[in-house]
């Protein structure tokens, strides 16, 4: 809309149109007034929750950022018609509401979390991770600007992230899943069926002969739908990200052999220590323990003395950039192997520190890891352009350029695809092959039309630039274009219907008291046996409506599925059920038992979430929702 007005102003006939409307809008402020932006439950507030607000414009960033993760997870955009037919609208408006109320009832009860605890959970967040798995602030910083995140309101999120864990551990503390109902499960998943089976294939349909012209043509009319020609799209792009400029940057091996040197310990494999540690309130406490370690007390002993847990005590084997209290860092990896420091002050008190086993770090040279670097290298350095180049493209697009012609000003790679369907394939059928992975522009380009200024997509941790060119419209083939296909789908609809008719008549040989081996041989097939599969099972050769099926039959029970295609159909007879014996302690019924744990949990977080929200009052105005989500269009 801004980039509209831009362009429409940019002439004096534009600037004067513009001057009318500016004039409409504050003739209407002075008749109307605009008290109700500024006070009371207006359309800046979507919902109250106690004394919490949740903003309109807040809810739209999480409603859109929903829409556009389940579009991506779905390989198109859902419209607001399809999220309102699936009920997400209610769903995400019902979240964030929760985590609202979750928050208020902190702040009710004074929870708080500490600094300290927030930045262990940040720097354990395998997101933050670099190449040799310890935390990389550059990292960090990258990802959460990619999401929007300064590292201030980061870590404000995660702060109430945490309390809202701490509120429902409580909640739930205690909960476990019924022995009944696992039993019950694990009877279910681990069940298993064998059967013997015989295929019937094309051969066993017999001749088919060569379809006339009429049969071809009435077939051809009662199936149209299916060779309609698609819609397509001609469509242009272009991709600014981190990866795609830094294809293009070279780094010279001097700048390389810099980052190698700087970042060697991160590069190759750190070393390593067991490190335990014991926090005391002062240092006289620190030293008269450090004093009974001597005379022979163990470290474990005076752990436990203090009722501490083993969580609280051991840092695990773990590397000195790992350890989030520099002084521990430097006196741990300053000691030898089963050594007690002296008493270190630290952030949060004084310790007193013991190293177990030491692992000696694997330093690489530059030669094995020169390549790594340098595109590591390049793709920051990118990053930095991201921005600029972001601000470019933009300019040129508010100026009236189109996405090729302002990628050829600034430098960039733009791409054409002639023709695209919805399903992102060619007309000949095949895959476009130049749109990167994940980038669902395809989708994008279906929901906009020729002429129209899109917004950038986000992507890989920048921007994609995209125009509709031109549109192709659906329609209906004449049977001339499509014979070849119409005649080979009319093939596959005989030999199917050939081929149940002839299962169906072998199902009541078999039900009569026939035997598989001797149907087997009257067609010239096999018997073919699968042994010991449970529900779940993927067996190679063995179409899956095989398995679903025979556990819809009972013991020395006959049926019938299709295979492969349309050319191949499957008689069964199941031969055994059987329930192996189950080890409660196996990795299985672990999975199902947290499962079914995550499952009640939820359902009494849920509970208290709503006892919260009957408490203190949650209120929604409705105007707002339905404006966000397309509800009053």
């Amino acid at each position: 809309m801004l980039r509209g007005i831009r362009k429409a102003s940019s002439n004096w006939l534009g600037k004067a149109v513009m001057s009318v409307v500016m004039g409409v809008l504050i003739l209407s402020f002075a008749v109307w007034g605009i008290a109700d932006i500024f006070k009371g439950f207006g359309q800046s507030t979507l919902a109250k929750i106690g004394k919490t607000e949740i903003s309109t414009e807040q809810f739209r960033q999480i409603y859109t950022d929903k829409l556009q993760q389940l579009g991506r997870q779905f390989g198109r955009p859902l419209t607001q018609e399809q999220a309102r037919a699936f009920g997400l609208d209610r769903q995400v408006l019902q979240q964030t509401i929760a985590e609202a109320a979750l928050d208020e009832d902190a702040r009710r009860m004074g929870l708080g979390q500490s600094d300290a605890e927030v930045m262990r959970v940040i720097y354990n967040d395998p997101n933050f991770k670099g190449l040799d798995g310890n935390f990389d602030p550059a990292r960090f910083q990258a990802t959460i600007r990619q999401f929007g995140y300064t590292e201030q309101r980061y870590l404000a999120e995660q702060r109430r992230v945490g309390l809202r864990r701490q509120i429902a551990g409580t909640v739930s503390a205690g909960l476990g899943p019924p022995k009944l109902l696992i039993d019950a499960l694990t009877r279910f998943q681990n069940e298993q069926r064998s059967v013997d089976y015989i295929k019937l294939d094309a051969a066993q349909a017999g001749t088919i002969d060569t379809p006339s012209p009429e049969t071809l043509a009435a077939y051809f009319d009662d199936h149209k739908t299916q060779f309609r020609a698609p819609e397509y799209r001609k469509l242009s792009f272009v991709v600014v990200s981190p990866e795609e400029i830094g294809k293009w940057s070279e780094v010279s091996d001097e700048d390389a052999k810099k980052v190698f040197e700087q970042r060697r310990d991160r590069i190759g494999t750190p070393e390593k220590r067991e490190v335990q540690q014991i926090v005391f309130p002062n240092a006289d406490e620190a030293q008269a323990a450090r004093a009974r370690i001597t005379s022979g007390m163990s470290f474990d002993d005076l752990a436990k003395e203090r009722n501490l847990n083993p969580a609280d005590v051991d840092l695990g084997m773990i590397a000195k950039s790992a350890i989030i209290d520099p002084a521990i860092a430097d006196a741990a990896f300053a000691l030898p192997a089963g050594e007690v420091s002296q008493p270190v002050q630290g952030r949060f008190g004084v310790a007193l520190v013991k190293i177990g086993k030491i692992e000696a770090g694997v330093m690489p040279t530059y030669e094995s890891v020169a390549a790594q670097v340098k595109k590591e290298l390049a793709t920051e350095r990118a990053r930095v352009k991201i921005s600029e180049l972001h601000n470019k493209m933009e300019d040129e697009r508010g100026g009236g350029a189109t996405v090729i012609e302002a990628a050829q000003k600034l430098g960039l790679a733009a791409v054409t695809v002639e023709a695209v369907d919805r399903s992102g394939r060619a007309p000949d059928g095949q895959p476009v092959a130049n749109i990167p992975r994940g980038l669902d522009v395809v989708s994008q380009a279906f929901n906009s039309s020729v002429g129209v200024d899109n917004d950038p997509i986000q992507f890989g941790g920048g921007y994609v630039w995209y125009d509709v060119l031109g549109v192709t419209p659906s329609r209906e083939r004449n049977l001339d274009e499509v014979r070849a296909q119409v005649e080979a789908k009319w093939r596959e609809d005989q030999i199917s219907a050939k081929l149940r008719a002839k299962a169906t008549d072998i199902v009541g040989k078999l039900e009569q008291g026939g035997t598989l081996a001797a149907e087997a041989a009257s067609i010239g097939s096999k018997v073919e046996t699968a042994a010991g599969f449970r529900r779940d099972a993927s067996l190679p050769g063995v179409p899956s409506g095989v398995v679903t099926a025979a556990f819809r039959t009972a013991k020395d029970g006959v049926g019938q599925t299709p295979g492969a295609g349309g050319s191949e159909w499957i008689v069964f007879r199941v031969t055994d059920i059987s329930m192996p014996s189950v080890d409660v302690a196996s990795d299985d019924v672990k999975k199902l038992k947290e499962t079914l744990l995550r499952g009640l949990t939820d359902e009494q977080v849920a509970q208290y979430v709503t006892k919260i929200q009957s408490e203190i009052g949650t209120t929604i105005n409705q105007a707002a929702f339905a404006q966000v989500t397309g509800a009053n269009n």
